[in-house]
């Protein structure tokens, strides 16, 4: 993003600024704006020192943190996870402590869409405390997220059952385009009064793929902000025996753009191009199907949203198209709408339709 290459420069030509260790928990700037940004600065949990920010080695890092906090000092044993979900989650909670990995329906491969009844039936069946693990928008790999109705009801099941939600918010801003609006989920659930966590990643939304940028934002019950030093402390020496100290100068990258309102609202500028853009290779690509005369219904490509899209491939189909047309499929036919270009897409809907359209043995 422009305004990254900006502050590069200017770090740059800066003889102050140097490569220090910060402290175990990171840069007290960031762990400030960070929860600002996914809670909303006029967040009761943040007004009552009830929420805080911890910065981590991106969001996996702040995976890895709140899932060794859930098992050490909460004692929690089950954790929950979306079928499908990102490849690295179950290794992320796994080595966290967790000893019951299970999953949630998620996807309908006949609707192309969220299979809502088998989820809530699978979480309705969760053990009481019970750790939940929802992705806030733009969800990887089916790039179908869940209406706020949706929302509601899993807060439901949620409360009624006593079981933790732990939001992965690594795409915040990639959904919409507004970060605001991806962030209503997390939101409503801390007006309803859920303790919880949030795992950020400004890896994607601001273009920090190798700086590792992220953050453990932490929200506690009403009445419990005396409980935050305790928390931190015990935060402060899982990330010393995980890696020490996060990364500064991604961090402070961050912190210059959340800290300056006109830094703050080109990067809402950039996201909003970059979700433009992705609607309109979705858009094109379908269009180019149906060109084709593709068979069957491609319409899921544009009702899905963020940075992913389901195909709906079979096995044979993804090794057919990966060997002849080299194209690379992530799992279960997962394409990154983010690689497709005008110069590109022809070429992938040609080798799409031409691997549906192929007998195979």
């Amino acid at each position: 993003m422009p305004f990254v290459k900006e502050l590069e420069q200017e770090f740059a030509s800066d003889p102050k600024f140097n490569h220090e260790y910060l402290w175990f928990l990171g840069m007290d700037t960031f762990n400030k704006r960070a929860p600002e940004v996914i809670l909303g600065k006029g967040s009761s949990a943040l007004l009552e020192g009830r929420a805080f920010g911890a910065q981590t080695v991106s969001g996996t890092g702040a995976l890895r943190m709140g899932a060794e906090f859930l098992v050490r000092h909460l004692h929690y044993n089950t954790v929950y996870l979306s079928a499908p979900t990102w490849d690295n989650h179950p290794l992320v909670f796994g080595y966290g402590g967790f000893k019951d990995i299970r999953s949630y329906r998620y996807w309908n491969p006949a609707s192309k869409s969220v299979d809502f009844d088998g989820l809530l039936e699978d979480i309705g069946k969760a053990p009481e405390n019970s750790v939940i693990v929802l992705q806030l928008a733009a969800h990887n790999p089916t790039g179908c997220d869940l209406t706020q109705e949706q929302w509601t009801e899993i807060a439901n099941v949620m409360e009624k059952r006593n079981l933790f939600p732990f939001i992965d918010a690594a795409y915040q801003g990639v959904a919409t385009g507004d970060l605001d609006r991806d962030a209503q989920p997390v939101r409503y659930l801390v007006q309803r009064g859920f303790e919880l966590f949030v795992a950020q990643s400004f890896s994607k939304n601001m273009g920090l793929y190798g700086e590792r940028v992220g953050c453990l934002t932490v929200v506690l019950g009403k009445g419990r902000a005396q409980d935050a030093t305790n928390i931190i402390s015990q935060l402060k020496l899982i990330a010393r025996a995980l890696y020490a100290n996060p990364a500064k100068y991604g961090a402070e990258i961050v912190s210059r753009v959340l800290s300056d309102p006109a830094l703050m609202e080109e990067w809402k500028k950039c996201l909003t191009e970059m979700v433009h853009r992705i609607r309109a290779m979705r858009t094109r690509l379908k269009e180019k199907l149906h060109l084709l005369g593709t068979p069957g219904n491609w319409d899921h490509i544009t009702k899905q949203i963020g940075m992913f899209s389901y195909l709906g491939l079979t096995s044979c189909q993804m090794e057919y198209i990966r060997v002849t047309h080299h194209v690379h499929l992530g799992s279960a036919s997962r394409i990154n709408m983010s690689g497709l270009t005008y110069m590109n897409i022809d070429r992938v809907a040609g080798a799409i339709h031409d691997t549906v359209t192929r007998k195979y043995n």
